[in-house]
């Protein structure tokens, strides 16, 4: 069966189409990957500045924050699950995918200017309640419109290294908006009224972001024969992944990294501004940024030449020892930050596209055994793992930095500065560590996924519904 999608065929195939082989077109994977600039803007605005504009800027307390944050992720990590299942199960003439990215896309953009916004008559537990409200509704729409995202990279190519371009294209304008979000912060942590700046940024960010949700969406096409293929139950969806013995395992490196990850995004600017000193902590994200996004184009053919596996069990080792090597650093280490960052940038960059490369992978070893499509499920099922973990690892940082004797804006104590540095040091070098330890176990290779999705289309061949 050939695909109008692909290069070679005639030109009046149907834009924007998936095809079940070959090589997808530049404008399909631009088309995909465009919202991502949004979303990524959106995370790491949220990821890097969001706990010390709480703190710093709202005069919240820290632990208060982190319980907020904690919370959120925990409860979006519930929703995870029911938006992969019901994503999956959407029976619709416009697809599975599409109503969901399009239905969402107002309401993500409602909730991120809520969450930066509040307004300046609020202060005490009423600016609480305001911001606890925000952020968790930021979370839980952010799910509604990521996991059907990233379900549809999974069905836009069957082939096992060609899905490695797709999530690289979709990285590579990921690391875009994160970059802009990095040099708004540049100017926000400049101004004079950081408070009203975000505000007006925020502004033009959301609306922004939902016209390139709503665009991707209607430009893109689905899988007509998947439409059919959802599971019957939910309990029975995420029971199948359970079963899944490549999933399983994975389920559980995610946990342990995730754990250790968590710290990361939220202490980077406490790292950058108590501990190392006289360091703009925007610019050495971006480093990290311009780092990861360089080599993106790198890893598809490095994939292909290695394995996936060699080159995702590269990224958790290198991202161990990068981690390891803060907890040396210390005032005035200036050019020892930026050189760890860079690395950091380089070998997460690796990891960021091979993993949903091989998650995808595992979607068509579930199919195999079950019969049915479970893109929605699966991702769903890693960021409840992802989220939970990180949930309970935010709560931990709040509390430890709160108990350490931090107080904002002034100089630390020894003993916050040590909290600082061994959450943000030695607790991720640990977890990635023991992470790629358990992922030496992986078995599923090319050869193997070959062999499925042989065996997948030779059934879709007799049985087409």
């Amino acid at each position: 069966m050939t695909d109008p999608t692909f290069k070679g065929v005639p030109p009046s195939a149907a834009p924007g189409a998936p095809a079940p082989r070959g090589r997808l077109p530049f404008t399909t994977l631009i088309a995909y990957a465009i919202p991502t600039s949004g979303i990524g803007f959106m995370f790491f605005m949220a990821l890097l500045y969001l706990m010390i504009f709480s703190t710093d800027v709202l005069l919240i307390a820290p632990a208060v924050v982190s319980v907020i944050l904690g919370v959120s992720r925990i409860l979006d990590a519930v929703t995870d699950p029911l938006a992969g299942y019901l994503s999956d199960r959407t029976k619709s003439r416009f697809g599975r995918r599409r109503p969901w990215l399009v239905a969402s896309s107002l309401p993500l953009a409602a909730v991120f200017l809520m969450m930066w916004a509040p307004p300046a008559t609020l202060e005490g537990p009423a600016l609480t309640a305001w911001m606890a409200v925000a952020i968790i509704g930021f979370y839980a729409t952010m799910t509604l419109v990521n996991v059907p995202h990233i379900s549809w990279g999974a069905e836009l190519s069957p082939d096992y290294h060609e899905r490695t371009r797709v999530f690289g294209a979709r990285l590579l304008l990921l690391n875009v908006g994160a970059f802009t979000a990095i040099l708004c912060l540049l100017y926000i942590i400049a101004a004079d009224e950081p408070r009203l700046v975000v505000g007006r940024l925020m502004l033009i960010v959301a609306v922004v972001t939902a016209l390139m949700t709503i665009g991707s969406a209607l430009y893109l096409k689905e899988r007509r024969e998947f439409v059919q293929r959802g599971p019957d139950k939910i309990v029975g969806a995420y029971t199948d992944v359970v079963k899944n013995p490549h999933a399983r395992l994975l389920l559980i490196v995610f946990f342990i990294e995730s754990l250790g990850g968590a710290t990361i995004g939220v202490l980077t600017p406490y790292m950058a501004k108590y501990v190392i000193g006289n360091i703009s902590f925007p610019l050495v994200v971006a480093t990290y940024m311009i780092c990861m996004t360089v080599t993106v184009p790198l890893w598809s053919p490095l994939g292909r030449r290695f394995g996936k596996k060699r080159m995702w069990l590269f990224s958790m080792l290198g991202t161990s020892f990068g981690f390891l090597g803060f907890f040396f650093l210390g005032q005035g280490d200036v050019v020892q930050t930026f050189v760890l960052a860079g690395f950091l940038g380089i070998v997460a960059g690796c990891g960021n596209v091979m993993a949903p490369s091989v998650q995808s992978d595992i979607v068509d070893f579930d199919e195999h055994q079950t019969g049915e499509r479970k893109e929605g499920g699966y991702f769903a099922a890693f960021n409840f793992i992802q989220k939970s973990a990180a949930g309970v690892t935010i709560m931990l940082t709040g509390f430890v930095l709160q108990f350490s004797g931090y107080v904002p804006n002034v100089e630390q104590t020894e003993s916050a500065q040590l909290a600082i540095k061994s959450l943000y040091a030695l607790f991720p070098f640990a977890c990635y560590l023991i992470g790629s330890i358990l992922f030496l176990r992986f078995s599923l290779n090319e050869k193997e996924h070959t062999a499925i999705r042989g065996d997948l289309e030779s059934r879709r061949t007799v049985n087409p519904d």
